[in-house]
């Protein structure tokens, strides 16, 4: 069953065409990888299913419900179902990890110390993180920071995560961990998830699938063996490259 629909997604800047009419489907517990290069619009796809931009035209249908267009009580509530883990992972500086993670938790109507206190501390341990429950940022390398981005996109326990370029900024050993993280927690929580990224190592650990976007439409949806078969001349060089 599609969880996820995306038909016909148009946006522009200033004029300037980012989406281009992107159709999309993502399956019940299955992971969608959109690949690209830097600035193709990944993310503007992602920012657009949570209700963060608004696309020109276009239909994105979640669980059967429309979200252009959606009340915002309700679509509050179908973010309540949604994980988000930023390019930066946007971790507050001024919070420690644990007031980062329970924050979330507030935010969606926790109250019960105790019942944060262990939800808290069951995913820093998931994440293998249980240590820096009371460090700050700025003491946490940038992989630490990605899983403790992680750590809270998770705490909420959503069905949907969505990942903006989870191993940008990350070497090669540190990215693969993350994927490997991100692999295993999926399956786990049995989630549908969709990530953006331009990094070939990470859609190969964690996706189901993989779409392609260039100049603003998908140029290739299918397996990843499909892919490396592909005969589109954009995909290849993409591949190639990668």
């Amino acid at each position: 069953m599609d969880l996820i629909q995306i038909r016909n997604l148009c946006l522009s800047f200033d004029g300037v065409p980012v989406l281009r009419g992107v159709d999309l489907t993502v399956e019940k517990g299955t992971t969608l990888v959109i690949l690209g290069t830097s600035g193709a619009g990944k993310s503007v796809i992602l920012k657009s299913i949570i209700g963060l931009i608004t696309p020109d035209a276009g239909s994105i249908c979640i669980d059967g419900k429309e979200i252009v267009g959606m009340e915002s009580t309700e679509l509050n509530a179908m973010r309540r179902r949604m994980g988000y883990l930023f390019q930066s992972s946007a971790l507050y500086d001024s919070m420690s990890v644990r007031d980062n993670l329970e924050f979330s938790l507030r935010r969606f109507g926790l109250v019960d110390e105790i019942a944060m206190g262990e939800r808290v501390a069951n995913q820093l341990r998931l994440v293998g993180l249980e240590d820096a429950l009371d460090k700050m940022p700025s003491q946490l390398s940038g992989g630490m920071r990605k899983r403790i981005g992680l750590a809270r996109a998770l705490v909420t326990e959503p069905e949907i995560m969505l990942y903006d370029e989870p191993t940008t900024g990350l070497d090669p050993l540190t990215g693969r961990d993350i994927s490997c993280l991100i692999q295993n927690l999926e399956e786990q929580h049995d989630m549908t998830s969709i990530a953006v990224t331009h990094d070939i190592a990470c859609a190969r650990i964690i996706a189901d699938r993989v779409a392609i976007l260039n100049k603003g439409v998908i140029c290739f949806e299918g397996t990843l063996d499909a892919m490396q078969n592909s005969t589109d001349d954009f995909v290849k060089r993409f591949m190639s490259a990668a």
